[in-house]
């Protein structure tokens, strides 16, 4: 029996490989000369990184930069000298786990660290990119990766406005001659799952800000902050529309992206499905394994496990799934290419003890075990 297992990353507990290798030793507890192929998988969040460097062979490399709120942090991302292949996650550089709960400010929070990445990776002769931008601690449409790639964002005054969204009150110009002349050999795929526009009640700053700490007053002008930058953009980037669906995501980088270095916004599972190439693995087996840290309804809108369970059933292949948790609507799973699915919890636990990698590994490996041991019957 050969298993392909592509799980997603348990959030806080368990990486996507470490999770795989996990059920693939169960798998073989239960049946001892089962073939195991793990393919770490995610859907453009967190893992999205390791999952394409892992089936590319790309190397993982970091840089020092600047944080949401000004602080240096070190920004790991992905490299493949020989394609000139960058993969990178903007939460890495800023993201909302950089900074504690009651430092978020989405007036202040910037960009910058973005385009000191993408800098970088030029730098290293990257011209292919992928961006992951879920995550952002961010509400600054992507102005202050711009000011780090040299475009220059400047008051009524000819002076560089402040970094964070707050500058953009002062926003009067935008120079885009002065930027970095490689970014014309670019070439940049960005990881978006969400469809907001920049702006308005379904925009970045109405339906993201609070999370980031905007209150009701906040998001209002934030809305007005990012309308006129739009406004500025459209005269130096003709084609420019706020409303296209994704400008919104991350605090408007996804409008910040598309608008000025020609960004294509795509669905995280399909860019690591392609890129990945799990379908090549998939079709050579006799069961799927997946998952994620969480199994409900909107498991199957877009999610890591609903596009290997779709590549599965393309073949007819059989699809288990393990979780950390299920919900009452996780049916719907079923209705959708997973052929069953189990909650790997196996005692009534604190969510500590539950999320504890230790705990969560051996888990993963029991439940797996138990499960294969009714194949070894057949």
């Amino acid at each position: 029996m050969k298993a392909v297992i592509a799980i997603d990353s348990f959030k806080g507990s368990m990486t996507s490989l470490e999770a795989g290798n996990a059920a693939a030793e169960g798998i073989r507890r239960a049946i001892p000369d089962a073939v195991t192929e793990v393919r770490p998988m995610a859907d453009g969040g967190e893992g999205t990184v390791d999952a394409i460097v892992f089936a590319t062979g790309a190397e993982m490399t970091s840089v020092t930069v600047t944080g949401p709120f000004g602080k240096p942090v070190e920004c790991a991302y992905g490299i493949a000298p020989e394609s000139g292949t960058a993969v990178i996650e903007m939460s890495a550089a800023a993201g909302i786990t950089l900074a504690p709960r009651e430092e978020l400010d989405p007036y202040k929070a910037t960009t910058y660290g973005v385009g000191e990445v993408i800098r970088d990776a030029i730098e290293r002769g990257c011209r292919n990119f992928y961006v992951g931008i879920g995550g952002s601690a961010t509400n600054d449409g992507g102005a202050g990766m711009l000011q780090a790639l040299g475009y220059k964002l400047l008051d009524k005054d000819g002076n560089e406005i402040a970094k964070g969204a707050a500058g953009l009150a002062d926003l009067a110009e935008i120079d885009v001659t002065t930027r970095m002349p490689e970014l014309d050999e670019c070439k940049f795929r960005t990881i978006c799952d969400v469809n907001n526009p920049l702006c308005g009640d379904n925009g970045a700053s109405a339906i993201y800000g609070p999370q980031k700490g905007a209150t009701p007053e906040m998001v209002k002008v934030l809305d007005g902050w990012l309308a006129n930058y739009a406004e500025l953009t459209a005269k130096v980037c003709p084609g420019a529309d706020p409303l296209l669906p994704g400008s919104g995501a991350a605090g408007g980088l996804g409008f910040g992206l598309r608008s000025y270095l020609g960004a294509t916004l795509e669905p995280g599972i399909d860019i690591v499905l392609e890129v990945t190439r799990l379908e090549d693995f998939v079709k050579e087996a006799d069961v799927v394994i997946t998952g994620e840290g969480r199994l409900d309804k909107q498991t199957v809108m877009g999610k890591a496990p609903a596009g290997v369970a779709g590549l599965a059933k393309k073949y007819g292949i059989p699809v288990i799934a393990f979780s950390g948790s299920v919900t009452d609507d996780a049916r719907y799973c079923n209705e959708h290419g997973i052929d069953a699915f189990f909650p790997i919890l196996r005692t009534v636990v604190t969510l500590d003890e539950a999320m504890a990698t230790e705990n969560a590994l051996k888990n993963m490996t029991d439940t797996a075990e138990q499960v294969f041991r009714l194949y070894a019957m057949k």
